[in-house]
């Protein structure tokens, strides 16, 4: 079953279930989807596609729970952690601290990176090769601090 698929009948799921957070998060993703077809104006979009759209809609929630934590707003915080739980179910799972260590040494090795230059060839290889399993700002961090020392 594609992801676009899985989506719809977990939205009918919860909107039958009553599960309302589910549903507003479910219904977003669904308009996002609709607008991503309109766009480029096909009729189905791969799974890839349908992941980068949730893997946007994530990034965005962490960053509102950070904002509003910061700012002291733990019920709107409450609401989007509540809303990333939800697009997370989505997501394949994300790569251990220590599993990502050790793929980005393999790929400093394959692309032959000897220092911060090569820092881009290293990301493009990684995230290409992981694509959804890795955050992004963490893997560069991370590529940026082993090829600097």
């Amino acid at each position: 079953m594609s992801l676009s698929k899985k989506i719809d009948k977990d939205y009918i799921e919860a909107y039958k279930a009553k599960a309302t957070v589910k549903v507003a998060v479910l219904r977003h993703l669904k308009t996002a989807i609709k607008n991503r077809l309109v766009d480029a104006q096909c009729d189905s979009l791969s799974d890839d596609e349908v992941l980068e759209l949730i893997t946007k809609q994530v990034k965005q929630r962490k960053d509102s729970f950070e904002q509003y934590t910061s700012a002291g707003r733990d019920d709107l915080a409450k609401i989007e952690a509540e809303e990333l739980t939800a697009l997370e179910q989505y997501m394949p799972r994300q790569l251990s601290d220590d599993e990502l260590s050790e793929i980005v040494d393999q790929f400093i090795v394959e692309v032959g990176a000897v220092d911060a230059r090569d820092m881009g060839k290293v990301m493009g290889a990684v995230l290409a090769a992981y694509k959804g399993q890795v955050d992004g700002k963490k893997a560069s961090n991370l590529v940026k601090s082993k090829l600097v020392s």
